[in-house]
């Protein structure tokens, strides 16, 4: 064994290193880099490899069910804390044998993973101490491509953020300054933006690794990198109209704010766009969408996506407007005492049936209510108010007010 370790400990090729780790131990060996994107793998036998091991090969990298599962069991925190070699056991949810694996650091940072499939019988005592020794070479491996890598990245960063920053005055000068520095131009992108309030440090800094996963598994091409503490990422297409740009940005905005609750993170997908000079704008519609939320409650967001907030992006407008005309709306403000007189819900029966269009079957559903309750209550509305429902304009008065009202508490 310590022949071998030699051996291998003189080795740069990480598929060499892998495919010695599997014929000595003769089980199925992946490694991947932080990101958990594959970077080589071997198996001593071919119909080894499990079913997570066979979507991680074909996609390169973790698919989202499996880095949504491995997060909900702790797995993922334990990948960057544990030192030595752990197992993780079976996950039939995701076509996952048991199987042992390290982490690969250098100067205490976690570069990569090796990931060894336990088939047939458990690795040993030595063999497990055999497999953290290689570790640490492939660690010093990981960290010298990914300085590298890290050299690239702040090339495509500073190229983006110049971008934002309206450095560039032509389209042209954009693409020649691409080329300089070899960073593809997508035929069409969309932009999201995520940030955390309150931000500190460590709480940035958890949004920004968890971005980074999610964005990893995306099937489209995507580039994370940071402006003014938001955690900027762009998903990309060769093609010019692709269908599944904003599949892909809404999948990712939900992955990623699923794994919070204690603090506030807000999200803002932009339009879909075909030329790159366009990226500002990308950018500060997912920042209006952002505000939006911090303004109006992440709950009562229509969606994430820009091109679907439709009025809710000027009700800080309006409202700014109405404190300066010291306007109040009069019908809503009758609804509003009669509620906490009497401990009815006229209001939310307002809002919940303008949102509906007026329709009494689907209010009512929604209310979770019979349309005999619904007209009754209407009834009610048309007593206290003056409220006529056939009026349009009235209506969306009625509605931009009533979620106005809810802001103001």
């Amino acid at each position: 064994m310590d022949r071998l370790l030699e051996k291998i400990i003189s080795l740069t090729n990480i598929e060499e290193i892998t495919e010695m780790i599997s014929q000595f131990l003769k089980k199925p060996v992946v490694i991947e880099d932080e990101q958990f994107s594959l970077l080589a793998y071997s198996s001593f036998y071919i119909n080894q490899f499990d079913e997570a091991n066979k979507q991680t090969i074909f996609t390169k990298r973790w698919t989202i069910p499996i880095l949504e599962k491995f997060m909900d069991e702790g797995i993922v925190d334990r990948l960057k804390t544990l030192p030595e070699p752990f197992r993780v056991e079976k996950i039939e949810e995701i076509g996952l044998n048991q199987r042992v694996v390290v982490s690969a650091k250098y100067k205490n940072h976690v570069l990569g993973f090796i990931w060894v499939q336990e088939t047939d019988r458990l690795l040993t005592e030595d063999e497990l101490s055999f497999l953290l020794e290689v570790s640490f070479h492939v660690g010093k491996l990981l960290y010298q491509n990914k300085q590298l890598k890290l050299k690239k990245d702040e090339q495509k960063n500073n190229f983006y953020k110049k971008i934002l920053e309206d450095t560039f005055q032509t389209e042209a000068q954009i693409k020649w300054e691409a080329a300089n520095v070899k960073i593809p131009i997508p035929h069409s992108f969309i932009s999201i933006v995520f940030t955390v309030s309150p931000s500190s440090e460590e709480s940035f800094g958890e949004l920004l690794e968890k971005v980074g996963l999610f964005a990893n598994t995306l099937k489209m091409p995507s580039h994370l990198f940071i402006n003014q503490l938001m955690a900027v990422v762009l998903i990309g297409s060769s093609l010019s109209s692709p269908k599944d740009l904003t599949i892909h940005a809404n999948a990712l905005t939900t992955s990623v704010l699923a794994q919070f609750s204690g603090e506030q993170v807000y999200a803002g997908i932009s339009n879909q766009y075909t030329s790159v000079t366009h990226l500002r704008k990308s950018y500060l519609e997912a920042i209006e969408v952002i505000k939006t939320a911090k303004f109006i409650g992440i709950e009562e967001l229509p969606s994430f996506e820009y091109k679907k907030l439709g009025l809710f992006r000027y009700l800080e407008t309006i409202l700014q407007q109405q404190k300066k005309m010291d306007d109040l709306n009069d019908e809503l403000l009758k609804l509003k005492q009669k509620d906490e007189e009497s401990q009815t819900n006229l209001l939310q029966t307002l809002e919940v049936y303008l949102e509906e269009n007026c329709r009494l079957k689907q209010a009512a559903e929604k209310l979770f209510i019979h349309t005999n309750t619904l007209k009754y209550r209407l009834n009610q509305i048309n007593e206290l108010t003056e409220i006529d429902f056939n009026d349009f304009n009235q209506n969306c008065q009625l509605y931009i007010d009533l979620k106005i009202m809810k802001v103001k508490g």
